[in-house]
């Protein structure tokens, strides 16, 4: 597809007119999707898809649109030929954008990260083997992901990555599961079986009576994926620096210094270190690591170029929603094996769902346990707990009330696969709470 694209390129470049400026993005995949039910396969597919938006600019006006690619050269050449003749034409119709920004630079990068992928067959043979007995339910997304830039003012840039993804539950009955996920580059047959093994230990929990616990504030543990899924709601504009600016940002009082979390938390965007293109849309090279909070305290935030023009600053890289694409919080001290120890008697909680603002200015978030909740005793799960709502603040459960992080970050790749698959990652520890609040 790497040549195709820059093919391509080329010849659309060829046909410009003077003082016009063309950038192209391409997306594309090659994956292999399985969907596991009852620990058997339910449906096997490969997508090999590609896409190219192009967007021809003059002056101040743009004009784009995208194209679904075919893959064969002469078809492909006719449709973005067709393309630029019509985008050429409705460009003088258009209003002039004041905020318009893109590079100029021919810069050029390359990032080809092969890894050790399994084939289909291979996929599915393991993952039924680990599952016997019970019923998994599941999607595997597995190949390589891929990304490209190029401008006709010089600018080329390629970017193929593989990855995997395994998001699975072992269901026991009723509303009782436990929701698992497995990502990375290299597929490791033991690594599955341990995970699904992990999975098992916590379904058997299950089986006993539920409890139902009064609403109040609890001794809680995060595991990983739930911190994860509390930590993205700063993408809902908490660290973007136009809601930052305009104070709509849902962590406004921790950039205005009226509010902290605690020292221990270091929040980045690690684009070296997930796996986002280190360039964006506007053809702009992404710096390897951006920080956003540091030892508690505000830090940093993500600059779009059209805010970057807005407000006379330096963009870096973030695309127009300014949100993170490689999440990485630093870990603490705690060993995760001995997470339940440390927690004593509280809350096991393994994700979090249905995360919505219930107080945006003072960042106040609300959300619903799921899945395999447990009440722990003595260190030790004493039983799983019926689904409960929480509702508390960013400043507690990531300030005063966060006792300590655990010593190894999850890998954590986006499940979504909408138009084609995510790459936006996260590296999170688990996180132990003195206190969480819960409402119902």
């Amino acid at each position: 597809m790497k040549e195709l694209f820059f093919t391509l390129a080329e010849h659309a470049f060829a046909a410009l007119r003077d003082g016009e400026v063309l950038l192209l993005n391409f997306v594309g995949e090659v994956t292999d999707f399985v969907r596991f039910n009852h620990g058997q396969v339910r449906q096997p597919m490969t997508v090999r898809q590609a896409q190219l938006r192009i967007a021809l600019i003059e002056g101040r006006r743009r004009n784009e649109v995208m194209l679904t690619l075919t893959g064969t050269l002469t078809q492909d050449r006719q449709a973005v030929a067709a393309a630029l003749l019509s985008l050429r034409d409705e460009l003088p119709q258009l209003p002039e954008d004041p905020y318009l920004l893109y590079s100029t630079a021919a810069t050029r990068s390359e990032r080809v990260d092969a890894g050790g992928l399994p084939g289909a067959t291979e996929a599915i043979e393991h993952v039924v083997d680990a599952a016997r007995g019970d019923d998994l339910v599941g999607l595997l997304a597995s190949g390589p992901v891929l990304r490209g830039f190029a401008s006709s003012l010089g600018a080329r840039h390629w970017h193929a990555v593989d990855a995997f993804l395994l998001d699975w539950s072992l269901y026991h009955s009723g509303d009782k599961a436990v929701k698992s996920a497995w990502s990375g580059s290299t597929w490791e047959r033991r690594e599955l079986e341990r995970r699904v093994e992990d999975a098992r230990g916590r379904l058997a929990h299950l089986g006993r009576p539920a409890r139902t616990i009064e609403p109040g504030e609890y001794r809680t543990y995060l595991a990983p994926a739930a911190l994860d899924e509390l930590l993205w709601m700063l993408n809902w504009g908490g660290v973007s620096e136009k809601a930052q600016r305009t104070k709509q940002s849902c962590i406004q009082k921790l950039v205005d210094g009226q509010a902290d979390f605690a020292p221990l938390l270091q929040v980045a965007e690690d684009t070296a270190g997930g796996l986002a293109p280190a360039f964006d849309e506007a053809g702009f090279t992404k710096p390897a690591q951006v920080g956003l909070v540091r030892d508690g305290k505000h830090l940093g935030s993500m600059v779009s170029p059209r805010t970057g023009s807005e407000y006379g600053i330096e963009s870096n890289g973030a695309d127009e929603d300014e949100g993170m694409t490689a999440m990485s919080v630093a870990p603490g001290a705690l060993p995760e094996a001995q997470a339940l120890a440390a927690l004593d008697a509280g809350l096991y909680v393994g994700n979090l769902h249905y995360l919505n603002f219930s107080d945006r200015a003072n960042g106040r978030v609300t959300g619903m346990t799921r899945f395999a909740t447990f009440w722990v005793e003595d260190g030790r799960i004493a039983a799983p707990v019926n689904v409960m709502r929480w509702d508390d603040t960013l400043y507690r459960m990531l300030g005063d009330n966060l006792e300590a992080l655990t010593d190894r970050p999850h890998w954590i790749l986006d499940t979504r696969t909408y138009g084609h698959r995510s790459v936006q990652t996260s590296r999170v520890p688990g996180a132990l709470l003195r206190k969480m609040a819960f409402t119902l």
